[in-house]
């Protein structure tokens, strides 16, 4: 029988700037009010995105010029560097283990491109070693940290004893966009903050949790809800305004889906822990999943001190969560590109 992955420990990291929202609000008229006709129409978004502040790898300043692809790029690599190696170190640290211990380790981005992949980047300054296996991960946008612990936890239950390493890092702010204007444009910029977290797993004894089970569900016909279109200056964020909508209406049977094939119900679960893409898709989830309004708190405290991150985000709601105290069985999930919804249910350790 094999045995379940166990969630060891689990660490966050943000970069040095702090973006308030009132200053981005801001810069954000200054940038786009006199240009896009729509923007007054649309500046109620930084007041009810629910969000206090955001942290950046750049100051607010490095926004307000046009950046090509290049210089995108280099910021990414020399930032997602960073935070990587910040979350994986304090995560090792608590775990009580060095890098050169590490046997495995899984590395999910989509806000940049690396190749060699982020995890070669950082493997100097970790301290890895030569026969590492590394797993990159892109393309699954907000989902990527979910997935990402699954992926990880099926690493781990396959070779026991084996240290897997997660680490899941996003630069959103870097899709900021100043000669787009557009909807999607205003949002992201009210939205995106950047941050890293890191978990390390093991089969095996001990552990803060167990990884019961996960899985996903993609639904067809569905691509130009949310992802990435790229030209000469980087990324520009897609986002379907019915996003809140979608959520509300599909993701509790997804969920339910997800758990029914590991022989689980939507009532075995003592606390749903979910990716707060903002404050509309937060309230959507929780009319999705039957619960009362506010009960996803964790979600928008996260949510409130740094930004919707993209794939990080729900491993912040995670923490805060084991920093609270796990209940007996939760469900992590995150909805992201396909348009899908990844699931991970976790038993807390006896």
């Amino acid at each position: 029988m094999t045995e379940h992955a166990k969630l060891i420990s689990l660490a966050t990291a943000v970069p040095q700037y702090v973006l308030l929202q009132s200053d981005a609000a801001r810069a954000a008229r200054d940038l786009f009010g006199d240009r896009y006709a729509a923007f007054e129409r649309m500046a109620g978004v930084f007041e009810s995105a629910g969000i206090h502040k955001r942290h950046s790898v750049r100051p607010l300043e490095w926004f307000r010029e046009t950046r090509g692809w290049k210089e995108r790029t280099q910021v990414y690599l020399e930032g997602a560097k960073a935070l990587f190696v910040a979350a994986a170190n304090e995560a090792l640290e608590k775990a009580g283990l060095l890098a050169s211990e590490v046997d495995a380790v899984v590395t999910v981005s989509s806000t940049g491109i690396a190749t060699p992949s982020l995890d070669a980047h950082a493997s100097n300054l970790m301290g890895f070693r030569a026969d590492i296996q590394r797993v990159p991960v892109f393309g699954l946008g907000c989902a990527g940290g979910v997935s990402g612990l699954a992926i990880a936890s099926r690493l781990a239950s396959a070779q026991p004893g084996a240290v897997v390493l997660l680490v899941v890092v996003e630069l959103c702010t870097l899709a900021f966009r100043l000669d787009h204007l557009t909807k999607a444009n205003i949002i992201a910029t009210a939205l995106f903050g950047d941050g890293a977290a890191a978990c390390v797993l093991r089969a095996g004894k001990g552990g803060i949790a167990e990884i019961e089970s996960s899985g996903e569900h993609m639904w067809p016909e569905t691509l130009d809800i949310m992802g990435w279109d790229v030209d000469a200056l980087g990324f520009e964020v897609v986002f379907a305004h019915a996003i809140p909508s979608f959520a509300e209406a599909n993701a509790g049977p997804a969920i339910s889906g997800i758990l029914g094939r590991a022989g689980l119900a939507m009532n075995n679960v003592d606390r749903f822990l979910c990716h707060p893409g903002g404050a509309k898709v937060i309230l959507a989830l929780e009319k999705a999943l039957a619960l009362p309004q506010g009960s996803l708190d964790h979600e928008r405290t996260v949510l409130s001190e740094y930004g919707n991150m993209s794939a990080p985000t729900a491993l912040f709601v995670l923490d805060s969560c084991l920093r609270a105290g796990l209940p007996s069985r939760s469900a992590l999930t995150a909805m992201g590109p396909g348009f899908s919804i990844s699931c991970v249910s976790l038993r807390k350790a006896a």
